[in-house]
């Protein structure tokens, strides 16, 4: 998620499991762990545009990688507090506040490579967006509660309301699931597959829901509530699937283009579509500003007369008023324009 709510998760695991006397050093050593992971996002390089996503949540996310990662925070830490605290103590929070991140990123649409290096499949539960802040706010409030009055009961009813929340979005994946099952089913598409759900931005209700049909692949939002009302379904369209096979025919194996088509497509887990808009550029048809929109977030540019140069990432995150009052209404369960 983003590092506010990694660092407050963070904080908030430690806090819930340290000694009293140490509780606010437990929330600032706790915070520290929990954003440490994402250094992560400095890996990068200006001639291959993709390594930044390729190493993005990998390793440094791994449960693997847990003891490392609280290590190397302590270590820092150490060097500032070494006259105040002892090494264990930082290891302690370090490393519980380090456990949080590879997790609640897993928990995301986005995900990470959890179980590196034992797999390179990056897990994502889709069970919260990226930004939630109904998650973020309610943590940082019984956070800061709990760090101004030093009562552990209020870092520890954080934790439970983190679980709780978490817990619910398991549901509501389950239930925008069966939902877009029966829509394929009712629109006589039986030969679809790959059914996937993602959750929008900032909440649990609107779903982005997709499934492959003949390697195009639908897209449609879906509001399922919180109760046992009948799913909303907010038609999207069908997104022109990328044939990797043949449009790798002519390009070299060896070649970094075909080597970067293969990298998108893994990073994409498969959910590649031409830009309806963009001529020559693929898309990572999970995500999009709108949940039942075929404009992608971000994409890759294609030359296959240039099978010796990178290919180039675009993105096209463009948060309009129009896109933030059409998601809105979705929320509320209200007609959209079309």
């Amino acid at each position: 998620m983003d590092p506010i709510s990694q660092g407050a998760l963070g904080a908030v695991v430690a806090a819930s499991w340290c000694k009293r006397a140490e509780a606010r050093l437990a929330v600032g050593v706790g915070w520290a762990g929990g954003m440490l992971a994402d250094a992560d996002i400095f890996i990068r390089s200006e001639r291959d545009p993709l390594l930044n996503i390729e190493y993005h949540r990998h390793f440094s996310h791994s449960l693997f990688f847990i003891p490392i990662g609280g290590l190397v925070c302590a270590s820092f830490l150490w060097l500032l507090l070494r006259k105040r605290v002892t090494f264990a103590a930082l290891y302690k929070y370090s490393t519980l506040g380090y456990a949080t991140a590879g997790l609640l990123d897993a928990c995301t649409s986005y995900g990470t490579r959890l179980l590196w290096p034992i797999s390179e499949a990056r897990v994502a539960w889709n069970v919260i967006s990226i930004i939630d802040p109904v998650f973020t706010g309610t943590v940082l409030a019984l956070l800061a509660a709990g760090f101004i009055t030093r009562k552990r009961i209020l870092t520890r009813l954080a934790f439970a309301f983190a679980t709780v929340y978490l817990l619910l979005g398991f549901v509501q994946n389950r239930r925008a699931t069966n939902a877009i099952r029966e829509l394929a089913e009712a629109r006589g598409h039986s030969e679809a597959t790959r059914f996937t759900v993602k959750p929008s931005i900032g909440n649990l209700l609107v779903w982005r829901g997709m499934y492959e049909l003949e390697g195009d692949i639908r897209v449609d939002a879906i509001r399922v509530g919180l109760m046992k009302a009948e799913p909303i379904v907010y038609p999207g369209g069908l997104a022109k699937g990328v044939d990797l096979a043949s449009l790798k025919k002519g390009i070299p194996s060896s070649s970094r283009l075909s080597h970067d088509l293969d990298r998108f497509d893994h990073f994409s887990d498969g959910y590649l579509a031409w830009h309806p808009n963009e001529p020559n550029t693929i898309g990572d048809a999970r995500y999009a500003m709108l949940p039942n929109s075929l404009d992608p977030l971000w994409g890759i540019e294609v030359d296959v007369a240039q099978p010796d140069s990178h290919v180039r990432l675009v993105n096209f995150r463009v948060a309009d008023e129009a896109a933030l009052n059409a998601l809105l209404n979705m929320i509320r369960g209200q007609e959209i324009e079309r």
